[in-house]
């Protein structure tokens, strides 16, 4: 690591520490030529996910969204923010382990409907309704029939 006061690139580590997520690492450091002390974070590049739209267009997977879609799907439900939060989570986290720089939003529709499905009935109806774009009472009625049966 190079000396930010006067270049010098042999410095040494004097404190290290891990933040509370465990996400950055801090190190105090030390230049070895002036002796002044800089700070360094240490942070895993994340991957960046890629959303592959239907009609092909792409965009940036944004967390936010997804959450703007659930909070729709659960309102007036008697489902906290904390547990629409976690679901984000999992979703997030499932998408990165995948290890594929872009995913189809219908990978991603499925993996929000399952999650919804466990979590709250209805909110899971009304995702699957935007989301499967029913047009008709008879979708509506083969959806719920499914879900009965399960």
């Amino acid at each position: 690591m190079k000396c930010p006061y006067c270049s010098n690139e042999e410095t040494k580590v004097v404190d290290k520490r891990e933040t509370e997520s465990l996400s950055v690492t801090r190190r105090r450091r030390e230049c070895l030529k002036c002796g002044k002390r800089f700070t360094t974070y240490e942070k895993v590049e994340e991957l960046e996910i890629v959303i592959v739209k239907k009609d092909g267009r792409r965009e940036r997977f944004d967390r936010h969204k997804l959450l703007t879609g659930l909070v729709k799907a659960c309102e007036k439900r008697p489902v906290s923010m904390e547990k629409i939060e976690k679901v984000v989570e999992e979703i997030e986290a499932d998408l990165r382990e995948r290890g594929e720089s872009e995913v189809p939003s219908k990978k991603i529709g499925e993996i929000v409907m399952r999650k919804l499905k466990s979590l709250d009935k209805v909110a899971y109806i009304r995702f699957a309704s935007v989301y499967r774009e029913f047009e008709d009472i008879e979708r509506f009625e083969e959806e719920l029939d499914k879900l009965q049966k399960k």
